[in-house]
């Protein structure tokens, strides 16, 4: 995708301190291979009958969309677009529960509702009284990319403007299934120590962020998304061949890039396709699912990082201890990020 988008607003709940957007907290630590999100006070933002009823996703997902809309200043988006991988997990898992324990009789309906991919947006648009255009994709490791990809063809057609975001969760049960098949590590670890860990499988996350995203730059404007590319099970060559053109595309090449933001996550049986990266030497590279854990949307977290960092014009050096020389001026920032070696995903993060 070629043409340009610009972020008004942003929000994310993730296991780090990012609700307000502060990147001088320090790193937050969990001992052991699950990161769960860090929530805030959702009584500022969800009515106390309304949040009873609700479980942990759609309180996520809800109050980041509440948040970022606010940021922005526009209180009822021009249409709705997520990502995500999985849902609500939670209300997924006790609607099966039920089904067992009730045998298929007398059964609540409410986690079945809730538990539909497209309950986040469903709670937004009544919240805000948006009736205009919302859709929900699920596309495992391109979720949020989907999403990001439809926002930029819906300002491209004329839309004011699109809440785009991503939500997934974590869940015990849910981690326990993903271990079977070798996604997490088998021992146990600390998120900090993570790229010392080199080995088969990483840690898990999960978060809920959003953007408003907006086809002219105002002073406001945090960064505008100059590009997005997306590849299915590439080989080897074909993904080194696709970085490069990639940039030409945009009038850019490698020694352009001020900053490469890579989804790196000490899975030594995808380790290799950070190869095509070789050629980026000259800039720093900077992983961070130590921060996010790894999951299909967490393509999101890193947007939301490189259009801080790029507001700021400033890399949180205690979040990114490997950093040793920060680049002088930050001005195109290369997400480049992979779902387990098969979504893989190039995106370009420029200054306005």
């Amino acid at each position: 995708m070629k043409g340009k988008c610009y972020i008004q607003g942003l929000a994310a709940i993730t296991p780090q301190h990012t609700f307000e957007g502060d990147l001088s907290q320090p790193v937050a630590i969990t001992r052991g291979n699950m990161l769960s999100c860090i929530e805030p006070d959702y009584r500022s933002f969800i009515a106390p009958n309304s949040l009873r009823r609700m479980t942990r996703v759609l309180k996520m997902g809800l109050t980041a969309s509440l948040k970022c809309l606010q940021d922005s200043g526009i209180a009822v988006p021009g249409a709705i677009v997520t990502g995500t991988g999985k849902g609500s997990l939670q209300d997924t898992e006790r609607f099966i529960k039920e089904i067992r324990d009730y045998q298929e009789r007398a059964l609540n309906p409410t986690p079945f509702i809730q538990s539909t991919y497209n309950a986040v947006n469903g709670l937004i648009a009544l919240q805000q009284k948006c009736t205009t255009y919302n859709n929900t994709f699920v596309h495992r490791g391109f979720s949020f990319e989907h999403a990001l990809l439809d926002s930029m063809l819906l300002l491209h057609e004329g839309t004011s403007d699109v809440l785009a975001g991503a939500f997934d969760e974590i869940t015990t049960e849910h981690f326990f299934i993903k271990s079977r098949i070798g996604h997490w590590k088998k021992e146990t670890i600390s998120n900090d120590t993570l790229y010392e860990h080199m080995s088969p499988g990483t840690i898990a996350g999960e978060g809920a962020i959003f953007f408003l995203l907006a086809p002219l730059a105002t002073a406001q404007t945090y960064a505008q998304i100059g590009g997005l590319e997306m590849l299915y099970k590439p080989s080897p060559g074909k993904l080194s061949a696709a970085l490069p053109q990639f940039l030409r595309q945009r009038g850019l090449q490698a020694t352009d890039i001020d900053l490469v933001m890579t989804g790196a996550n000490a899975d030594s049986n995808h380790e290799h396709y950070y190869q095509v990266l070789n050629s980026y030497t000259h800039c720093p590279q900077l992983p961070f699912k130590h921060l996010s854990g790894d999951y299909e949307t967490a393509g999101a977290f890193a947007l939301w990082l490189a259009a801080q960092i790029l507001k700021q014009q400033q890399i949180p050096s205690q979040w990114f201890p490997m950093l040793q020389q920060p680049p002088a001026r930050l001005r195109n920032i290369l997400i480049y990020n992979h779902f387990f070696g098969e979504q893989h995903t190039f995106m370009l993060v420029q200054t306005v």
